[in-house]
């Protein structure tokens, strides 16, 4: 009998539930002994033996459902060594439950802290295999990510929605996309539908520069301007800043987000009408797109096909189009960012996107 156990964590988003029945239905097509042990809330579930008896039932008919249905929670990794406030050891907790249940293995969903912490369970012995779940497809080893296809018409969408408020009223509209540390799906939703200028994380910005834009724009005749910009985007002076100094300044911060300053300051030098839309966790909400359902699903499969095999310790991604297993200790830790000399930020530029830089 093969023992299975399997959580998902971090932030939710589209596709997880189409990857679990993946692993599932791959496993039980070829072995009909199997137990699927679901940990609710993520590794909280692992860490407080909170888990529930999973059979096919559970997964048929959530190939198109968003969110998770085991549930998911953050469990920073920077706390996974320190005890809770009972002074329990969380990453014990987490191998007496593993080999109380006689578990088989675990099975992972999850983004970068995911995988950190995925790792260190491999690393205390533990057979893991995991999937990459993002909508940012920072995940460093992988083409993509589950739930980024879905994240990205979600924002292009609502972008494409601005475009006709945008022209009818002649204003600045700046749509703030998620997005902390990377800008692959503001960059990519901006491109799909047409923003003027995109701001990212990496390339840090002139506001300066970005007004020049406007005005170039309503010199040609045009009567708005789209921003698309990721929630973590910065400008060239704050970048400058150490970390310590970039942290005092943001404990004084008056506003809700970048987004909200940008506006205020191009108001005041640009004498622009400014609006500001956020879409917010609309983007990880909802069914997945017709890809994510496909791309989840054949990860699932392979992952099911490791475990079948008694493979672990690996990642499952993909690349150049075909789906691969990473070695979870080239995965933990790094990030997969947009460099200001990639193809597709100069493919922008040629096509007259200011980056703000």
């Amino acid at each position: 009998m093969k023992r299975i156990g399997m959580l998902t964590s971090g932030g939710d988003c589209q596709a997880l539930n189409a990857a679990m029945r993946g692993v599932v239905k791959s496993i039980t097509n070829a072995e009909k002994d199997v137990e699927i042990y679901g940990f609710l809330e993520g590794y909280k579930g692992l860490i407080y033996g909170n888990f529930t008896m999973l059979t096919g039932k559970d997964f048929s008919g959530i190939l198109t459902k968003g969110g998770t249905i085991l549930g998911s929670s953050r469990t920073p990794f920077k706390l996974i060594r320190e005890p809770d406030e009972n002074g329990l050891d969380k990453v014990e907790a987490m191998k007496q439950n593993y080999y109380k249940l006689k578990l088989d293995c675990l099975v992972i969903l999850g983004g970068n802290g995911t995988h950190k912490t995925a790792n260190l369970l491999r690393e205390e012995g533990l057979n893991v295999v995991t999937l990459p779940k993002t909508i940012d497809n920072d995940l460093w080893g992988t083409d993509m990510t589950f739930g980024f296809q879905t994240a990205v018409d979600i924002a292009t969408e609502a972008i494409d929605r601005i475009h006709t408020t945008a022209d009818s009223h002649g204003r600045v509209f700046i749509v703030e996309v998620m997005g902390h540390k990377v800008g692959w799906l503001t960059l990519n939703a901006g491109m799909a539908s047409g923003a003027d200028i995109i701001l990212i994380p990496e390339i840090p910005y002139d506001i300066d520069k970005i007004i020049d834009k406007i005005h170039e724009r309503t010199a040609r005749g045009s009567k708005f301007t789209i921003l698309a910009v990721a929630e973590g985007a910065i400008s060239k002076k704050d970048a400058k800043l150490s970390k310590k100094e970039y942290k005092e300044k943001m404990k004084n911060y008056k506003y809700p987000s970048v987004s909200y300053e940008i506006a205020d300051i191009l108001r005041e030098k640009a004498g622009v009408d400014v609006r500001v839309t956020v879409p917010g966790h609309t983007q990880r909400g909802g069914s997945p797109c017709p890809y994510d359902r496909v791309f989840a699903s054949r990860l699932g499969s392979e992952a099911g096909k490791l475990i079948l095999k008694g493979e672990y310790g690996f990642m499952v991604g993909i690349k150049n189009r075909e789906i691969i297993k990473v070695p979870l200790e080239e995965v933990a830790g790094k990030l997969k960012s947009v460099s200001a000399d990639a193809t597709i930020v100069k493919e922008a530029k040629m096509l007259g996107i200011s980056f703000g830089d």
